[in-house]
């Protein structure tokens, strides 16, 4: 192993080390350092450091990009709940610190910004006790692949952020106009928000409702006849009254005008460039979140602004049915990875015979991955369970486990959090009589079962990420991160690249062949299918519709 641990000193020094090899570096040279050392191609190179949201952008300003690193933070808390790692190996000089180390704020200005307790660490005794860790542990192949893949996951962000989605702000800015009239002063609402408050007070003959206001609300609403505990568009969908078309309207563009506004804008997008701040394993999952521009959610009012640079065009590819074709990996369903050949797995579920249409198959597997046991879901769930005994009987297996409080797993390693923890974090406490602790066993149950999977799922697109990230860079042959193809966008199961339209097709290919690759390193001992949907767009409003150059799988 070629592991260079990077630890930052008092002074502006970078304490470098590598083996029985320590040495010291200036701040202001670690980029020249760090580009040399890749440079020179050393088989295995791997960076440790604390955090790679601090040590990549710098790195990548100076127009350095690493190949490998490992992200401590990320492994000290995966380590801490895996059920195959002994905890208590992690315990050492320094490891209360490494507990509370959260993930770095969007608004830190530079590497050495940090909060004192956290300001030292040193990289290496850390590195150290990890290692040692996945050695001890059952399962150390699977937990290193999930550190792996974790750790360039973190780079992805770091890039993705660097090099930022191309954005158009005056086609944004035209968007908003159009949608929501002028831009306001700050602090006002915009012209057609003020007119659809007037008629939502007249709706609701409240004249001064503030219908951003819940408690406001929820009293109009009643006043009016209406039964409704909660202002959600979903609730108040189903309301009968003349107001609520109008109410769900103002809610709609309330939300694009807070959201992705002319605010955001100012906040996000630079150089014409939406560049957000993702937060990898941001859900208890694994599964990505982000503290900063809402980079997780790409409303459909505002993809028109994405737009590719001249003579550059955006692949978009996504994977169908994601969870189901891991349900049956992870599980060693034959017969589910038998219907999951080909584009579509419900049809194959129909065409094995399992089911009689379509939404017959989605209805029971998605009843069985999110816990329906009632009406046509539930009954199709008993059906299917004789069908498919392994992947339902692991989902099941994971809902009991939940309900009697155990932790449970994905199929790389990672940890859920025990029933306790979820009840620490709920702010009232445990509830006392029976019948509510058996409801909230159940409910825990019912995530403990879709755990498995969407964690796993996750462990797939991660592989998937790291893969097309090194793809990518080998594609473009020469020049920096931007000027080849580069990943700008993920999001669960879909990614979006940004690439020079004379390497779309390849890049097309690349991103299914990484896509393969994932399946064969989650999935060993049975093939499973992941085809992609990928289409070749200037814009990203375009990726799906009709008339975008769509490749097939």
């Amino acid at each position: 192993m070629n592991r260079v641990s990077l630890s930052r000193l008092p002074g502006e020094r970078v304490l470098v080390v590598e083996g029985d090899e320590v040495h010291e570096v200036a701040t202001a040279d670690l980029a020249s350092y760090v580009g040399a050392r890749e440079a020179e191609g050393t088989p295995g190179l791997r960076w440790v450091w604390d955090d790679t949201a601090r040590w990549a952008p710098i790195l990548l300003e100076a127009g350095v990009r690493v190949q490998r690193c490992h992200d401590l933070r990320l492994g000290h808390h995966l380590l801490r709940c895996a059920p195959a790692a002994d905890a208590r190996l992690l315990e050492g000089e320094q490891s209360v610190h490494w507990d509370r180390l959260g993930p770095s704020a969007p608004s830190d200005p530079a590497l050495f910004s940090v909060d004192d307790t956290a300001e030292h660490l040193r990289a290496d005794w850390e590195d150290a006790r990890q290692l040692a860790v996945v050695a001890a542990s059952a399962e150390p192949a699977a937990l290193g692949l999930l550190l792996a893949a974790e750790s360039a996951g973190a780079l992805v962000a770091a890039e993705m952020t660097f090099a930022g989605v191309p954005w158009r702000t005056d086609v944004h800015e035209r968007l908003l106009t159009d949608l929501l009239g002028p831009r306001p002063p700050r602090g006002a609402r915009p012209p057609v928000l003020e007119a659809l408050v007037a008629e939502v007070r007249e709706a609701f003959a409240a004249p001064g409702l503030n219908p951003d206001s819940r408690p406001e609300l929820l009293s109009a609403l009643r006043r009016a006849g209406l039964e409704v505990a909660d202002t959600r568009a979903s609730s108040l969908r189903a309301l009968e009254h003349p107001g609520i078309p109008v109410l769900l309207r103002y809610k709609q563009l309330s939300h694009l005008f807070q959201t992705n506004g002319w605010a955001w804008s100012d906040r996000w997008v630079r150089d014409g460039r939406f560049r957000p701040s993702y937060q990898p394993a941001g859900s208890s999952t694994g599964r990505w979140s982000s503290n900063g521009g809402g980079a997780l959610s790409f409303p459909v009012q505002v993809r028109p602004a994405a737009v590719a640079d001249d003579d550059w065009t955006f692949v978009v590819a996504d994977v169908a049915q994601l969870e189901p074709r891991v349900l049956a990996g992870m599980s060693g369903d034959r017969a589910l990875a038998r219907s999951a050949r080909g584009a579509d797995l419900y049809q194959g579920m129909v065409e094995d015979g399992a089911v009689a249409t379509r939404t017959h198959a989605k209805l029971g597997l998605l009843g069985a991955m999110y816990g329906a046991t009632s009406g046509e879901s539930g009954r199709l769930v008993a059906g299917l369970t004789r069908r498919y005994p392994d992947a339902f009987g692991l989902v099941e297996e994971a809902a009991r486990a939940g309900e009697r409080g155990q932790v449970v797993r994905t199929l790389l390693g990672r940890g859920s959090p025990g029933l306790g923890e979820a009840w620490d974090r709920d702010p009232d406490d445990p509830p006392a009589d029976p019948d509510s602790q058996t409801r909230y066993r159940r409910a825990f149950g019912r995530f403990t079962r879709n755990f498995v999977v969407q964690g796993t799922g996750a462990e797939w697109a991660l592989c998937w990420i790291a893969d097309l990230r090194n793809r990518l860079w080998l594609l473009g042959a020469d020049g920096s991160l931007t000027e080849r193809p580069h990943l700008v966008f993920f999001l669960h199961d879909e990614v979006v690249v940004h690439t020079p339209v004379a390497l779309a097709e390849a890049v097309a290919e690349q991103t299914r062949q990484a896509a393969e690759t994932a399946g064969r390193l989650l999935f060993r001992d049975l093939s499973i299918d992941f085809p992609l949907t990928v289409s070749v767009v200037p814009s990203y409003a375009d990726a799906g519709k009709a008339g975008a150059t769509v490749i097939p799988g």
